[in-house]
């Protein structure tokens, strides 16, 4: 019996249906009609402590990742990440970079890295890609201006990299303050669809 293939949306949105959050459900949509096994994880609704910084998680050797110290559910969520084999990882942007909840993840993965004291540098556990992944941004300026002028897309891709995922593509919604509820456009919609087709026929 073959094992679905999971894919999995980390959502650093505050708003739920706003302009992230329909497009996330568009590609999870297209992929659970292509077979996928789909699932959504809110920033917003799970408890994740700030990082700290004590690197008691990057101490330990070895490509399994650091255990942190702090008791939250960062560790529920890292392994729901790892045994996906697909994700999307979503935020808006907030004063030209990801959300504050989405940054405060994205500092967490520090436990994905070898860093014993005394070292100049830290090194990945784990440098394969065996996930794909897909990058949601939405700004209220256009795209292609908010792409250019702001590093959030390489910083999602860097995220993705760190959990062991290759970006297959972005969808970076521009113009996305027009409205307190803006619907997305038949372009994003089309591509948003695209995206989650994408990851299905990308799989190994």
């Amino acid at each position: 019996m073959n094992t679905p293939f999971r894919v999995t949306a980390l959502v650093g949105s505050y708003r739920k249906g706003g302009t992230i959050d329909l497009a996330v459900d568009e590609i999870l949509d297209a992929a659970k009609a292509e077979g996928a096994e789909v699932s959504k994880i809110y920033l917003i609704d799970r408890h994740t402590e700030f990082c700290r910084n004590c690197r008691s998680c990057t101490q330990q050797e070895g490509e399994r990742r650091g255990a942190c110290p702090l008791s939250d559910e960062m560790g529920a969520i890292l392994d729901e990440i790892e045994h996906s084999d697909a994700l999307v990882l979503a935020s808006p942007m907030n004063f030209g970079t990801v959300t504050a909840v989405m940054k405060r993840f994205i500092e967490r993965l520090t436990c994905f890295a070898y860093w014993p004291w005394g070292a100049p540098a830290p090194k990945l556990r784990k440098t394969s890609k065996d996930k794909l992944a897909v990058v949601v941004a939405s700004s209220a300026m256009p795209a292609f201006f908010a792409r250019l002028t702001t590093q959030m897309v390489g910083l999602l891709k860097k995220c993705a990299a760190v959990l062991g995922a290759k970006t297959v593509d972005v969808l970076f919604i521009g113009l996305a303050g027009q409205a307190p509820k803006q619907e997305l456009s038949e372009r994003a919609l089309k591509k948003a669809r695209r995206l989650g087709k994408k990851l299905m026929a990308n799989r190994k």
